[in-house]
């Protein structure tokens, strides 16, 4: 347990220590008037408590990743610990800190808009129809994901009626007023999850659970050898260390934060929450079944077929925290990417209507900018889970290097120390370019682990080649 109190105590101090650093660094204004005041429309933009920003975001963000991905980068070690810490801290957080005040100072600006105001316009085309792709995945995996879990704790009722009832909420949430459904009912949902991470976090105090330790080493513990920790770990573990998907997640409270003085705790904190929650899976999947290697061997027990990252968090909840805690568990699980699917599927809408500079006000505009969306997502819930699964967190990542090099970029350009972002930027390049190499067909292109890398570092040091070459921003 020493190594996961640790990690534990690291995440919290580095929200103090480097979240501080990062908002001096980028300067906050807090006689600005924001977005939520100058721009109010009672639908997108409309002011609301820090703390209930705050609880908005981070239910956004907490989709299935930092649970499921937690628990399945746990299968490479250790070594998941140490960058779920180093990568919520340097990386996540600083890229969910900085998009969310850029689209402050953007007056809400969707992530394509941001993008290509720094990256420029043919930047700005590829992001758009990229971060849309992204969102209608999001919010087809986030339907599939908790209607299975919701089949298996009520069997009697099927999977395809918890799909067509958690789209039809989707729909709903997409449309209405941000404060009239999504500020009303988060509560609820931030109640289960809240309790799900703070029944397991006892538990692993309370039974002393076996958590695995650094000590023993950080080199790979996959079953799997084609399953390197570079890249691969970091593309599982994504949502509880980085994820481009909170980038257009920062967006919709951007427009409704009133003040800039709060951003460090709902974008830099509500990352650090996340990252948190991915911690303690992480550590309840390493000891709940005696070993790592107890983990490992369940995994490869269960069928082809199972949703592994749900059967693991099924066995824990419901033999750590009995009958009722287990249920209250598993709905946390539920509520996380349900959160998700909705927002996405909203910032779907605005990042459309922001390109074709659709007013959102009246119902029937945001209808004309949703149906299609609808169409595609309900055409997408067609694929197999896994698939799309696979293919969001390739998507997923890639949109953090782009989010990570715009803040780059418009940090540059205000005189600010851009190192913060390039670092970051310029290792998640490495990561993403290198799966796409390494990744088996069709997911990518199968090649060698040697000839991945090899590309992988030419992609990266090209990228940042043409950063540095490139001039202005806007």
């Amino acid at each position: 347990m020493i190594t996961f109190a640790i990690c534990l105590f690291a995440l919290v101090a580095g929200y103090f220590a480097y979240g501080g650093f990062v908002e001096r660094v980028f300067g906050v204004k807090p006689d600005a008037p924001t977005p939520a005041y100058a721009m109010e429309d009672g639908v997108d933009y409309v002011p609301m408590p820090w703390w209930r920003v705050f609880l908005i975001q981070f239910l956004n963000i907490a989709g299935l990743g930092p649970i499921f991905g937690a628990i399945m980068g746990m299968m490479f070690g250790p070594a998941s610990f140490l960058w779920i810490v180093v990568g919520t801290i340097f990386a996540g957080a600083v890229h969910d800190y900085l998009s969310g005040m850029m689209s402050i100072r953007r007056g809400g600006a969707s992530l394509p808009e941001l993008v290509g105001d720094e990256l420029g316009g043919a930047a700005k085309s590829f992001m758009r129809l990229f971060a849309l792709l992204l969102m209608v995945l999001v919010g087809a995996v986030f339907v599939s994901g908790p209607a299975g879990l919701l089949a298996g704790l009520l069997p009697q009722v099927g999977a395809p009626i918890w799909m067509a009832a958690i789209f039809a909420y989707y729909i709903l949430a997409t449309l209405l007023p941000i404060d009239k459904l999504i500020g009303r009912i988060y509560p609820v949902f931030g109640f289960a999850l809240l309790f799900m991470a703070a029944g397991i976090l006892f538990a692993l105090f309370y039974n002393h659970a076996p958590v695995v330790e650094v000590a023993v080493g950080v080199g790979n513990r996959h079953p799997d050898p084609a399953m390197h920790i570079f890249p691969m770990m970091f593309v599982s573990i994504a949502c509880g260390a980085i994820s481009g998907f909170h980038a257009t997640q920062a967006p919709l409270m951007a427009r409704c934060i009133k003040n800039e003085r709060y951003g460090r705790r709902c974008f830099y904190g509500a990352m650090v929450a996340e990252g948190v929650v991915a911690l303690v899976w992480a550590a309840a999947a390493s000891s709940f079944f005696g070993s790592l290697d107890g983990l490992q061997s369940h995994v490869a027990a269960l069928p082809a077929t199972a949703n592994k990252g749900a059967e693991v968090v099924d066995a824990i909840s419901k033999a750590w925290l009995g009958g009722v805690g287990g249920f209250l568990a598993i709905l946390g699980v539920v509520a996380a990417p349900i959160t998700s699917g909705d927002t996405a599927l909203r910032s779907a809408r605005l990042i459309a209507a922001d390109f074709l500079h659709f007013d959102q006000k009246p119902l029937w505009k945001r209808l004309a900018v949703s149906i299609p969306i609808f169409i595609v997502t309900f055409a997408v819930l067609q694929m197999d889970f896994d698939v799309l699964w696979r293919y969001f967190a390739w998507c997923n990542q890639t949109l953090a290097v782009f989010t990570l090099w715009t803040a780059t970029a418009y940090l540059r350009r205000q005189g600010k120390l851009y190192a913060i972002a390039l670092a970051p930027a310029i290792f998640m390049t490495m990561v993403c370019s290198t799966y796409i190499f390494a990744a088996p067909r069709p997911e990518g292109a199968g090649l060698s682990y040697e000839t991945s890398l090899a590309i992988g570092g030419a992609v990266t040091a090209l990228a940042t080649v043409c950063f540095f070459r490139r001039k202005g921003g806007r």
